[in-house]
């Protein structure tokens, strides 16, 4: 008998569709898997917030393991003669600034020409000159490229040192070439210039042009400064003064006692983030009855031992706990600062705020202490990073696990794929065997009706 293309044709029973809820049926061995692979993948994204977490309060503590978070300064200046910026670790103090004269850049133009886009004699051209600090140029024009325009692109073009600029003062010959130093100073000033080849007797300076180069003259507390620009560092440690006009200003550089505070409040919230987390990922949720993606997991009860660990460190020294400067641990696990009594101790004990929190040649910080129990926290061999491979060793047993599921249950539906294929050309040979023995009777029936 020929095979039948499709089930239930023969029978003409719904043999696909009892296939397909069989296969569905089957197929509810893989839910249990699946379920699995997502707690796994849930407790790896936990895993990485968490390790996130740590790694800010790692940044957060050492910050006040570095002795420049103490040396933390900000400057002011009582008039506008001047504007001032303090490196972090200036030293504090006061300073009187007298300005008595800024810095200026040398210039000077030439005689004017007529036209400044016409060719300045025949033949090619040269320019020459010399800066006080012995540095020279020479710039060489082609023949036909020897106009004002020409010269002073060919200059600009050339080098760095001196600008080229064009101005038109009205007059009957009104373009005069203008040749300024690039920078302020004595030793930018321009020298020597000469002016060769076709441009020899079509071009030359005007002396009565000339503005001389200058330095900036100030005093510091009575000690005269002179600069080659307006932007004076150094004269005194960390700072840099930027020169406005002529006058006198005080400068005074203190202890920012606010930036020094920060980075305290920075490590008190970077950990309170942290056990904000920890709490969240291994609580249970009465009201949704849903626990915590880290509920009772071991490598967080590691890490919450070791944090509170950490909180109870003692430090050698006038301040030997968190607590003596006004850190102190709630009922619920989070820090709380007292603000009054944190920036007492930054205003009058900062040196023994620093050998607590950073320690010295002969005692270990808190800080660094600190440092060293985030770093096994956050090490390739520490808690997280061991659960971590764990869980996606996990996924990966679970994914082949899924895979040869999938294998046996596609094997078990094809046996039944065959089963129904049998039974469907039993059930078609039965009713063809039928019908014709119905015919047949049929027609015995039909022959005796006759008889």
């Amino acid at each position: 008998m020929a095979s039948i293309a499709a089930l239930g044709i023969g029978s003409g029973l719904d043999l696909n569709g009892l296939l397909n809820q069989l296969e569905a049926s089957e197929r509810q061995r893989l839910q249990p898997i699946t379920q699995q692979q997502r707690s796994f993948e849930a407790r790896i994204s936990a895993y990485g917030k968490l390790q996130s977490a740590l790694t800010k309060f790692q940044d957060a503590t050492s910050a006040l393991n570095l002795s420049t978070t103490y040396k933390a300064t900000t400057s002011t200046v009582n008039s506008d003669a001047l504007t001032v910026a303090a490196a972090s670790n200036t030293p504090p103090g006061t300073y009187n600034v007298d300005v008595t004269g800024l810095a200026r850049a040398y210039t000077i133009a030439t005689q004017g020409v007529a036209d400044s886009a016409a060719q300045l004699g025949t033949g090619t051209g040269n320019v020459s000159f010399t800066l006080a600090n012995g540095t020279s140029h020479s710039i060489d024009l082609a023949d036909g490229s020897t106009s004002l325009e020409d010269v002073r692109n060919a200059i600009n073009n050339g080098q760095s040192d001196v600008q080229a600029s064009i101005i038109n003062d009205g007059s009957g010959t009104p373009y005069r070439l203008v040749l300024t130093s690039a920078t302020t100073g004595t030793d930018a000033s321009i020298t020597d210039i000469t002016y060769g080849g076709a441009l020899a007797g079509n071009l030359a300076s005007d002396a009565a042009t000339e503005i001389l180069a200058e330095n900036a003259q100030l005093t510091v507390n009575g000690i005269a400064i002179s600069s080659q620009t307006n932007v004076v560092e150094d004269a005194i440690q960390g700072v840099t003064l930027s020169l406005a006009k002529p006058g006198q200003a005080q400068v005074s550089i203190t202890r920012d006692a606010e930036a020094i505070t920060g980075q305290v409040e920075e490590f008190v919230t970077a950990y309170n983030e942290l056990q904000t987390l920890v709490t969240k990922m291994t609580d249970y949720d009465v009201g949704s009855d849903t626990p915590g993606q880290l509920l009772g997991d071991s490598g967080v009860r590691t890490i919450q031992s070791r944090m509170s660990t950490l909180l109870s460190e003692t430090v050698a020294g006038q301040f030997s706990m968190l607590s003596d400067i006004g850190i102190s641990r709630e009922l619920g696990g989070q820090l709380k600062i007292d603000e009054n009594k944190l920036a007492a101790v930054v205003q009058n004990d900062l040196p023994k705020l620093q050998e607590f929190l950073a320690g010295s040649d002969t005692v270990q910080g808190f800080a660094e202490k600190a440092k060293t129990t985030l770093t096994n926290l956050l090490a390739d061999d520490g808690p997280i990073q061991s659960r971590l491979k764990g869980f996606e060793s996990t996924i990966e047993r679970l994914d082949e696990r899924y895979f040869r599921e999938e294998q046996r249950i596609a094997s078990t539906v094809d046996i039944y794929r065959k089963q129904f294929a049998q039974m469907d050309s039993m059930i078609a040979s039965m009713n063809s065997t039928s019908a014709y023995l119905t015919q047949q009777f049929s027609s015995l029936n039909a022959q005796l009706n006759k008889s």
